[in-house]
């Protein structure tokens, strides 16, 4: 791994930059470096540039999540720990390094494009379009981590001319970041039924395109089902409330126009197709990443309503304790038992762990970026808001389907065999489940009540595999309703709202950082999060 430190401008501009020698190398122009590049390429660059928090790392599961937000949403079970709501500088600083790399390696897309001539902007257009979606669905990650940060003027030391002092980025509102990426995903949505990509860009664009190989309905289906997502987030927002309702109801009311994820087969998704490290995309730090210090423990809550309800993805999401038969039962770690109760578990050999062979052990599973079930399960609440009840049921019932389908298709693609053979599940089998009582939506009988089974379901499917939105959800909607032991010794006794800062914030762009620093703790909740 090869960094630039160039004191302060690092750090404070948000200009940092990580680049690994890989096939990639070549192919782009690093903000480290002088070299010859163009938008294609760099537009390869620049996807390649965030691969370990979209592709399943190492470090990304492991220092990162392994002690923040698979806690707090409780898709784990773990032993309670002292000081444990309290997120670890490690985790934090990579991530929000790595995001700001990412950015500067927009920026430079950004400027080779602007550099062209008018003819070939409308003929590469496609590559900023394609880029700055991306950019939007990683920025609306690290403002729903964070809330205020540098955006507008992060990553603009090149463009500056290599003026530090006048590079030091300022925090953005992030009701304002919101806005702006909205605006200009609505625009993009319109854009992209009309633009025509000649057969020479198309070609190479799908070549460079490391998500949707260039397939332009994908792209339209993924710029719509972020923007279903994001203003599902903002929804509850006053000041974001009249617009989300619009643009949902014109977005549902238009699939011709405004096409959205839909079916297992149109998942937006980096996916793998070598067990290998080569050409530098592999999922095997998932394995590591999940099931070092027993990561990857079953937590209560998620088995329990699995166990009662008969999920029929139980059994192909996670495995009994290592080494059992199948057909032994499935049994999660209780949050707020007491320590040595939960010890002398996590030294035994009963607890449920994630299925290794699904998962952390799959060397194909994908990057995944948004997929069926999820745009199902924001549309069954857009419909239940809309009091369109019988809309919101297919669009739930459809999302239970996709869910299911979509977990044992991962097994599918999987090379491993560690855990046992799993039976097969069946149309049947997924509607029995969809009509059980406690997952039923002619059952719930208050809207209230739907929502929570939206929620549940929207929960189970996240699970480890989209942590930072499962955890958005969670606090949006707080549901579903979990228990958490209270750290008494510590200042923060449950959860927090929000990540600190990275500490380089403080350091290096003090001025800026100064601006923000109310509201740098853990009690205070981003924008949409109010209830």
């Amino acid at each position: 791994m090869k960094k630039l430190f160039i004191m302060l401008a690092v750090a404070l501009l948000l200009g940092f930059t990580s680049c690994k020698k890989s096939d990639f190398e070549g192919a782009y122009r690093s903000p480290d470096r002088i070299s010859v590049s163009t938008v294609e390429k760099q537009f390869a660059g620049f996807l390649n540039s965030n691969k370990f928090y979209v592709v399943p790392d190492y470090w990304n599961y492991f220092v990162v999540l392994r002690t923040t937000i698979n806690h707090y949403t409780q898709a784990v079970g773990w032993g309670n720990s002292p000081s444990q709501w309290v997120p670890g500088a490690s985790g934090i600083d990579s991530r929000w390094g790595s995001y700001y790399n990412f950015l500067t390696q927009y920026r430079e897309v950004e400027s080779i494009f602007n550099s062209l001539s008018d003819v070939d902007k409308k003929e590469n257009r496609i590559y900023m379009i394609a880029a700055t979606i991306y950019l939007y669905d990683h920025t609306q990650q690290v403002v729903d981590l964070h809330g205020d940060i540098p955006f507008s003027d992060a990553g603009k030391l090149k463009a500056n001319g290599g003026d530090y002092a006048n590079s030091l980025p300022k925090y953005d509102s992030q009701d304002a970041i919101y806005t702006v990426m909205l605006d200009g995903l609505k625009g993009f949505s319109d854009e992209l039924n009309t633009i025509t990509v000649i057969p020479g860009i198309a070609k190479a664009f799908g070549f460079q395109d490391l998500i949707n190989k260039g397939n332009m309905t994908l792209w339209k289906k993924y710029c719509n089902s972020l923007r279903l997502k994001m203003l599902t987030r903002v929804s509850g927002a006053s000041a974001f409330s009249a617009r989300a309702t619009s643009e949902i109801t014109a977005i549902l009311g238009n699939p011709t126009d405004y096409p959205v994820v839909a079916n297992n087969t149109e998942n937006v998704q980096i996916n793998i197709f070598s067990a290998t490290a080569n050409p530098g995309f592999s999922s095997q730090g998932f394995r590591s990443g999940l099931e070092d210090w027993q990561g990857n423990i079953a937590g209560k809550e998620m088995i329990d309503h699995m166990n009662t309800n008969s999920d029929p993805r139980l059994r192909v999401m996670f495995e009994p304790a290592s080494g059992l038969s199948p057909t032994s039962p499935y049994i999660g770690l209780d949050p707020i038992m007491s320590a040595a109760d939960q010890s002398a578990l996590l030294l035994g050999t009963t607890l449920a762990i994630y299925n290794r062979s699904t998962l952390s052990r799959n060397q194909f599973f994908p990057g995944v970026i948004i997929n069926a079930a999820e745009v199902s399960f924001l549309t069954a609440e857009a419909y239940l808001k809309a009091g369109n009840l019988a809309a919101a049921k297919i669009a739930y019932n459809e999302g239970i389907d996709k869910s299911v389908k979509y977990y044992y298709n991962l097994r599918m693609i999987s090379n491993d065999f560690t855990a046992p053979v799993v039976i097969p599940v069946t149309d049947a089998e997924i509607a029995a489940y969809i009509v059980s009582p406690a997952i039923s939506w002619d059952l719930a009988l208050t809207n209230e009540n739907k929502l929570k089974l939206i929620a549940n379901q929207k929960w189970i499917h996240y699970s480890v595999v989209q942590p930072i939105e499962n955890w958005a959800e969670l606090r949006r909607l707080d549901l579903p309703v979990l228990s958490y032991e209270v750290d008494i010794a510590n200042a923060q006794k449950l959860p927090p709202y929000r990540w600190f800062y990275a500490g380089s914030e403080r350091v290096y762009n003090t001025t800026n950082y100064n601006a923000v620093v109310a509201k740098d703790n853990l009690s205070t909740k981003i924008f949409w999060d109010i209830k």
